[in-house]
C-alpha cells in the first residue's frame, strides 16, 4: 500500500493552488516551479482535475485555473481519485479472493486499514491543510497564535 507520485503531486498541487486563489488563476508554470513538478506532468493531472469538476481553467491574458468549488468542499480523497490513484492495501482490489480465490488470512485487517484510510482522508479539506500551512508559516515566522506559543513555553527543558 502506497500513495503513488501522481496522488501525492495532485493534492500538493491543489493546496498550492487553493492557497493562491483569492490573487486570481493560478498558473501552471508558477505550480511547477514553486513545487517542482513538471509542467507536462501537471497539464496531465489538472486535466483529469478539470474532468471531475475540481478545477476550472481560464483562458486568455491573466489565466490559469481556478478550484471549481470552495476549498472546504474538496477533500484529499476527491483529488486523490480524480486523478484515478486508488487506495487499497489488500492484494485482491478488495474482490476477497486473495489466496487461489479465497479469501486470505489478513484481507479483513488490510479492508479495514483501506476504509480508515478513506475516512481519513475523506475529513481532510484543501481548506483545512491551506489552514495549516498558514499556521505553519506564521509560527516559522515569530507570529505564532498564542495557543501554539504557550505549549511550546511549556516545555520541560
Amino acid at each position: 500500500m502506497r500513495l503513488t507520485t501522481k496522488g501525492r503531486f495532485a493534492v500538493t498541487a491543489m493546496i498550492d493552488l487553493a492557497s493562491r486563489q483569492d490573487d486570481g488563476p493560478v498558473t501552471l508554470n508558477g505550480i511547477s516551479e514553486r513545487q517542482n513538478i513538471s509542467l507536462s506532468y501537471l497539464e496531465q493531472l489538472f486535466g483529469r482535475l478539470r474532468r471531475c469538476n475540481l478545477v476550472k481553467s481560464v483562458r486568455g491574458p491573466g489565466g490559469g485555473y481556478q478550484l471549481a468549488r470552495g476549498m472546504d468542499e474538496i477533500t484529499v480523497t476527491d483529488v486523490v481519485l480524480a486523478v484515478d490513484e486508488l487506495l487499497d492495501a489488500t492484494r485482491c482490489g478488495g474482490r476477497a479472493n486473495c489466496n487461489n480465490a479465497a479469501q486470505c488470512m489478513t484481507h479483513d485487517l488490510w479492508a479495514s486499514l483501506n476504509k480508515r484510510m478513506f475516512d481519513y482522508l475523506d475529513s481532510v479539506t484543501l481548506g483545512s491543510l491551506v489552514g495549516q500551512r498558514s499556521c505553519s508559516a506564521a509560527s516559522m515566522h515569530g507570529n505564532a497564535p498564542p495557543a501554539q506559543m504557550m505549549r511550546v513555553e511549556n516545555r520541560p527543558s
